[in-house]
């Protein structure tokens, strides 16, 4: 967490690696809470406070994951990416081709 305050004050940029270390951030943003379950649930419309870039995997269609990386990379352009990974034949899942992702500006 004071790794965190020191890239803000550096105006550096929190990169997660997976879907699990953003919630964890964001619920830490939330909540104050640095142990613990959490219930976060991120769709678009969700404010990040701490991720500026995510690496992950493709995720499976119509799961919550991918809900969250289109609340991080915008909807629009997680199609675009989706429709070219199709395209040039990505491998998806757990164990397939990453993504670098920054954060949608609204």
């Amino acid at each position: 967490l004071q790794a965190i305050s020191e890239c803000r004050a550096r105006q550096g940029r929190v990169v997660a690696v997976g879907t699990t270390s953003v919630r964890t951030l964001e619920s830490w943003a939330q909540t104050g809470q640095t142990e613990g379950d959490t219930r976060i649930f991120i769709t678009p419309g969700f404010s990040f406070q701490v991720v500026d870039v995510l690496v992950t995997n493709f995720h499976l269609p119509k799961s919550t994951l991918l809900m969250l990386v289109a609340a991080f990379s915008g909807f629009d352009h997680m199609h675009r990416v989706y429709a070219h990974a199709i395209e040039k034949q990505y491998r998806f899942f757990s164990y397939g081709d990453a993504m670098l992702l920054t954060k949608f500006r609204f």
